[in-house]
């Protein structure tokens, strides 16, 4: 049984300046999210709770470096890059505004009902982000068959994950708030088949703000 575990990047910097942070504006890990990443960090290296057969992260600033910090304390020397597990890409446009600026300038967009629709005007759809998704998935299951994988990632993706795996809607239906450098690990039992083993698991950060805006 393959099974995935996936962690969402430390808090990012573009969280912090309020601005749409695709592939072209971010800028890697707030102070505090530094901080959650060695917490998380710390806490794989006193109690392992696994044997990582290969580590992943997105191609965004802030994913590779929740795992470079986090590195250590899985045994690994090599994160492997997989663009397909990028966050949802608003596209050139967009990506970089603020969001005041977004919402002056093209509202409220309908996330909820057709995940065909244009809610980034420019950017990825949320049909094709899933898809690309699940591509990016299923090559994992193909290239370890059986392992234990660790992708650093973004909520986005996380979400889609869920999505697929339980089988539900792609939007609307539920709502998830996965925190900042949580762990959400799915096992593959069987083909179709998955296991939800825990989501958003984030004990390590307990006494941590919740975010810089917080303070």
């Amino acid at each position: 049984m393959t099974r995935l575990i996936f962690v969402r990047h430390g808090e990012s910097q573009v969280t912090v300046k309020r601005v749409v942070g695709g592939p072209r504006s971010c800028v890697g890990l707030s102070d505090l999210g530094r901080r959650q990443s060695e917490r998380l960090r710390d806490r794989w290296a006193t109690h392992p709770e696994m044997d990582a057969d290969a580590v992943f992260a997105s191609h965004y600033p802030r994913a590779r470096e929740t795992a470079q910090i986090v590195l250590p304390a899985l045994g690994h020397s090599e994160i492997l890059e997989e663009a397909g597990l990028g966050e949802h890409d608003p596209g050139p446009i967009c990506d970089g505004l603020t969001y005041d600026e977004f919402e002056r300038r093209f509202g409220d967009p309908d996330w909820e009902n057709d995940p065909h629709g244009e809610t980034f005007p420019g950017g990825e759809s949320i049909a094709a982000f899933q898809l690309r998704v699940g591509d990016a998935v299923r090559g994992l299951l193909d290239r370890y068959p059986g392992g234990r994988i660790v992708v650093f990632c973004h909520g986005g993706v996380i979400d889609t994950v869920l999505r697929q795996s339980l089988r539900t809607s792609g939007t609307g239906i539920f709502e998830v708030w996965t925190k900042n450098t949580s762990i959400t690990e799915v096992e593959l039992v069987k083909p179709g088949r998955w296991r939800l083993i825990r989501y958003n698991d984030a004990a390590h950060l307990a006494g941590l703000p919740a975010s810089t805006n917080a303070h």
